[in-house]
């Protein structure tokens, strides 16, 4: 028989216990959508990115603010829009008279988390200038290439594609975002709640940091460490495999797709305590990280066909 890993040791006190209380102020500061933050958290430890999309008003921002907050790490926002240049995210040199050279001056993009505000309202031209940032944590020009800094984090926000004034962004693009998540309407009480709290902004900057560049880094180490027996890897490849052969798909997901899969369902397996991945890990990912990747043929809603083929690949 194949000898299995030792299972992943489970995280410091100190380091759990930071992770738990990040997750907790979150979800005070966000209310009532308690599975997108935890997905939020699970993009960040697995070195992915995070876009959400959903109609104005609804928290896509707030969401994003209270994330950066928590985390403790140098932030930059950048609002996208149609005039947005591509050197206004990546930097650009100018020549110094007093030097007679030319000094190179970083964006935002150098930055920790950079949260890319309503990212569609940009012309393809800019959306495309985050995508070797995004992919490889570095930025060329000028002959030069330039390393991001570590972690490097985007969270960026959309509108519906349908929406007046708005650009779709190309797949290329989208595939480099780990998850994408939809907020939605509040419930009644919830929303009771909001109208009743203080404003949002008030209260995120009053929040006390909580993580810090070392403890993500060493959570992201831990995240590699969580084991992910044969069986599992079996039922994650029968998905991806199902995705190429379901009906309604043109495209199915790639085998970077299904390697994201696996990092973020590590990601989550940590969230929740445990040191190996189970099935229910991969579940609740595979919308999050499968609609925005999946190419549907005429209007088939991509969000029935993730979930055709979560039901039509059985767990032995």
């Amino acid at each position: 028989m194949p000898t299995i890993p030792a299972p992943a040791q489970m995280l410091p006190d100190p380091l759990q216990q930071a992770l738990r209380e990040a997750q907790a102020q979150v979800n005070q500061l966000v209310l009532g959508k308690p599975l997108q933050v935890r997905l939020a958290f699970v993009a960040l430890l697995a070195g992915g990115h995070l876009l959400i999309e959903d109609l104005p008003g609804l928290g896509k921002t707030t969401l994003a603010h209270a994330l950066a907050a928590t985390l403790g790490l140098e932030f930059a926002r950048v609002q996208f829009t149609s005039d947005l240049l591509p050197s206004d995210i990546l930097g650009v040199s100018v020549y110094e008279a007093q030097t007679r050279r030319f000094e190179f001056h970083p964006g935002p993009v150098f930055t920790h988390v950079l949260l890319a505000d309503e990212i569609n309202r940009a012309p393809p031209r800019t959306q495309s200038a985050l995508l070797e940032a995004m992919a490889e944590h570095q930025v060329s020009l000028d002959g030069q290439t330039r390393a991001l800094p570590d972690p490097f984090f985007v969270i960026a926000t959309q509108n519906p594609v349908d929406l007046s004034g708005t650009y779709p962004l190309p797949d290329s693009q989208l595939d480099r975002f780990l998850l994408r998540l939809t907020l939605g309407y509040p419930d009644a009480a919830t929303e009771r709640a909001l109208l009743a709290g203080a404003d949002r902004r008030d209260l995120i900057a009053h929040v006390t940091p909580l993580l810090d560049a070392p403890r993500i880094l060493a959570l992201r180490q831990s995240v590699q460490q969580v084991h992910a027996a044969e069986p599992l890897l079996d039922y994650l490849q029968a998905l991806l495999a199902r995705s190429r052969q379901q009906p309604g798909v043109r495209v199915g997901l790639s085998p970077r797709a299904g390697l994201a899969l696996l990092r973020a369902a590590r990601a989550h397996a940590l969230l929740l305590g445990r040191a190996h991945v189970v099935p229910e890990d991969v579940q609740t990912l595979f919308p999050a990280l499968a609609e925005h990747r999946l190419v549907a043929e005429a209007d088939a809603p991509v969000a029935q066909l993730a979930k055709a083929i979560l039901h039509a690949v059985p767990v032995d």
